[in-house]
């Protein structure tokens, strides 16, 4: 923290200049049993990996959103979420029509039951290792979290 300014780190592409931004604020959850995670496979707008997790809707609180966006990408209910930091990225959104300076805040929490498959089209809940998530996972900040949360290398 610089004169009470807090420093967010930036993963992945550099902004594009002139290009206007909006920011987004997300919240995201690690869901570790033992060394193996819970993810979504988003299939649009590309095919991707996914930590569970998505915007936060106006008035909602960022624990509200977080438990309503893993229960509607996994189907899955979690118990003591804490939180672990932050990153943030740009990139187009096309599924809004949105370049987007997203804040990405990242949880942990605890898978605790499956409730039914995700209610949100497109999505489906994968368990995989630690290590295969960190090779696999969709953006850079992601991968960086779950690298440093089990102790592994890789993390880009």
């Amino acid at each position: 923290m610089v004169q009470g300014v807090v420093v967010i780190r930036r993963v992945g592409l550099s902004p594009k200049k002139g290009q206007k931004y909006r920011r987004r604020h997300g919240v995201y959850a690690i869901l570790a049993h033992g060394q193996d995670l819970l993810l979504t496979h988003q299939s649009a707008p590309w095919p991707e990996f996914q930590l569970p997790g998505g915007g936060i809707d106006p008035g909602e609180s960022p624990l509200a959103a977080l438990h309503r966006e893993i229960r509607e990408e996994t189907g899955w209910r979690v118990s003591a979420p804490r939180r672990l930091g932050a990153f943030r990225r740009f990139t187009y959104m096309p599924e809004y029509d949105l370049w987007a300076e997203k804040i990405c805040t990242i949880y942990v929490a605890r898978p605790v039951r499956r409730l039914g498959p995700p209610s949100e089209a497109g999505h489906l809940a994968v368990w995989m290792t630690a290590q295969d998530a960190v090779d696999r996972l969709g953006n850079e900040g992601d991968a960086l979290f779950v690298a440093q949360f089990f102790g592994l290398h890789g993390g880009r």
